[in-house]
């Protein structure tokens, strides 16, 4: 298959094609579904998370502005989601059963190919660490930096100015730092 804009597969689904909406499930699922298993700590709710946003998104693709990013789109949708979900949540979303080993995130990888690797005790710990964050700060670092998002994309997701946004990570971060320090 060719490769298509998020853009020719939008005008495609709308012009009555829906079988080409996979090709934008298959193109997000990933990232969406690692965003919610992050916030959530929970690969049910992520599985449930991650198909309600596609979902949703499908459901209101005719509202979608195309001179704008359907990726941010889209993560606007899921966030929003996740973010009733950890409302309506009556159970402690800051205890992980397990899910430490099994969230991988890229600068873990890059620094054990650079052989600084972090120790899988410190990984975990820095895991619950942002667990226990702000729901607003791990929303806004796990965009930044587990999501790869620039600082603007982070703004648009969360619907919050570039300003608000800049201090949430930097404070949030700070935070992290002080819980690594406090737990060495």
């Amino acid at each position: 298959m060719d490769q298509k804009t998020d853009a020719e597969i939008i005008a495609m689904v709308l012009n009555g094609d829906k079988q080409s909406y996979a090709l934008l499930v298959d193109a997000y699922k990933g990232p969406i579904f690692n965003l919610a298993y992050r916030m959530t700590g929970s690969r049910e709710d992520a599985d449930d998370l991650t198909q309600e946003t596609f979902i949703r998104a499908y459901q209101n693709l005719h509202r979608f502005d195309q001179s704008k990013k359907f990726f941010t789109w889209i993560y606007t949708i899921g966030i929003n989601l996740i973010r009733n979900h950890l409302k309506k949540s009556v159970r402690n979303v800051s205890h992980l059963e397990g899910a430490g080993s099994h969230l991988k995130y890229p600068s873990q990888e890059c620094e054990r190919r650079e052989g600084n690797a972090l120790s899988e005790d410190r990984m975990t710990r820095l895991e619950q660490i942002i667990m226990n964050l702000p729901v607003d700060s791990r929303e806004a670092i796990l965009l930044k930096f587990v999501q790869d998002l620039t600082f603007e994309e982070v703004a648009q997701v969360t619907g919050d100015s570039l300003s608000a946004v800049k201090m949430r990570i930097y404070r949030g971060l700070d935070k992290i730092k002080q819980m690594m320090d406090n737990n060495l």
